[in-house]
């Protein structure tokens, strides 16, 4: 079995627990959504919508995936198959990939149904900015979710691993939440694409920086 065929194995575990469960997708939906809800009743209608809906957007978004996060291990602790997990014949990078890819995919199907509601709320026709709204929504998950599936496996054993994860989170994903509501404001605005491009590199660097480190940490943080 090669590379690639072990970490799809991994994330079509994942996908198959959460399709005879759907915990992780509805929960992540439907507090995005009330997040969304709840911004769209407490901002003023006359406040400039450039500068509070990328925040909006983004705080749905990334609190959403917190709550996917701390259940994305939730059923190998509950049934006690975590060292199960880590005694399959692969490489514990192999268990994160395939992890991660899991969690990415359960929160891009959040976010892409959310979304369209979002546009509906507060009364936004971004059609013609999805491609560039999709890119940065694409790589800024990437980030979040590569560094959050780290620090979700390590606080898996902890007695509050729902206060423990975010408090571990947040602190290392600030620059990749940053970029996300910047260049997100500057689409909003229809900015050119030359002041959308450096947030578009910075996103990606972090990408690759959390990737890596995680794939390469993840070994020995379920060794402790």
């Amino acid at each position: 079995m090669g590379f690639f065929q072990k970490v799809w194995f991994i994330t079509w575990k994942d996908i198959k627990a959460e399709w005879r469960t759907r915990e992780i997708f509805s929960s992540m939906f439907i507090f995005a959504l009330l997040v969304i809800v709840i911004f769209n009743f407490a901002l003023d209608p006359g406040a400039d919508p450039q500068m509070t809906l990328p925040g909006a957007l983004w705080i749905a978004f990334t609190f959403a995936g917190v709550l996917g996060l701390n259940r994305s291990f939730i059923l190998e602790r509950e049934n006690e198959a975590f060292q199960g997990l880590l005694l399959c014949p692969v490489d514990r990078g192999i268990i994160y990939l395939g992890k991660m890819l899991g969690s990415l995919l359960f929160m891009s199907l959040a976010e892409l149904i959310a979304l369209p509601i979002f546009m509906v709320f507060f009364n936004l026709n971004l059609l013609n900015l999805l491609p560039e709204l999709g890119l940065v929504i694409l790589l800024s998950t990437l980030g979040f979710i590569s560094v959050g599936t780290l620090f979700s496996a390590m606080s898996i054993h902890t007695k509050t691993r729902e206060v423990m994860l975010p408090v571990l989170l947040f602190p290392v994903v600030v620059p990749v939440i940053i970029g996300a509501v910047k260049a997100t404001d500057r689409i909003l605005a229809q900015k050119p694409l030359s002041e959308i491009t450096s947030w578009l590199h910075l996103l990606i660097a972090f990408d690759v920086i959390f990737l890596v480190a995680s794939f390469l940490t993840f070994e020995f943080v379920v060794e402790e």
